[in-house]
């Protein structure tokens, strides 16, 4: 115990100058982070947010700020309690993950505006696209297997689809039949098939004159 005031002094004293020395070489910098929803309920899907990209301040020792990009940065948004309809969402800086040894010093905007609509189910016929010409005296037929599939997507969006169509196939110099396996086009479309191909047959027939 002898001497204690010289010894709180010296701690007093070490803690300040670890603190100067901590603070030396500190930087501030602005970046634009991409955010990142989760968590959103199964049933519902996001029609659109007012903004997809925040501005981050950015504090820390220099020599980390110097390799820190937006690749090392995540910014997620909370979205299980999220509802049907539009919402406001809070952009906290906990929210925000970073390397070691730099923190958050602002977020803007703070919030952001998101609109969430139901996600639904619905059977859809399919279509062959057949492109080319058989030879003169000559029809080709086809039959698809399933006749009818199953997609899944936002209720706006499912809405307008009507049937889907295979990828293209060539009639031209076919002769007899041919079984083949063709992908659903849904190139454009903002929905998801049960499955991705179905199974098409090409009957081969000459016209009876």
């Amino acid at each position: 115990m002898n001497n204690i005031g010289l010894k709180v002094s010296a701690v007093l004293l070490s803690v300040f100058l670890w603190f100067f020395v901590a603070s030396r070489g500190q930087s501030e910098i602005t970046l634009e982070a991409p955010l990142e929803f989760r968590d959103i309920p199964a049933e519902l899907g996001i029609i659109s947010s007012n903004v997809k990209t925040v501005m981050l301040t950015l504090r820390g020792q220099e020599r980390f700020m110097k390799t820190l990009n937006a690749s090392n940065i995540r910014v997620f948004i909370d979205m299980s309690k999220a509802r049907e309809g539009e919402g406001i969402y809070h952009v906290d800086k906990a929210d925000v993950k970073l390397p070691f040894a730099i923190s958050v010093t602002n977020v803007d905007p703070a919030s952001i505006k998101v609109k969430l609509e139901e996600r639904v189910t619905k059977s859809v016929p399919v279509r062959v696209s057949i492109i080319g010409t058989a030879e003169k005296g000559v029809s080709v037929s086809a039959s698809v297997e399933p006749k009818n599939v199953i997609i899944t997507g936002l209720k706006s969006e499912v809405k307008q689809v009507r049937y889907l169509v295979t990828e293209d196939f060539d009639i031209t110099d076919m002769k007899g039949t041919a079984t083949e396996s063709l992908k659903l086009d849904t190139s454009g479309m903002n929905i998801v098939p049960e499955i991705t191909k179905v199974t098409v047959r090409f009957t081969y027939t000459e016209n009876k004159t």
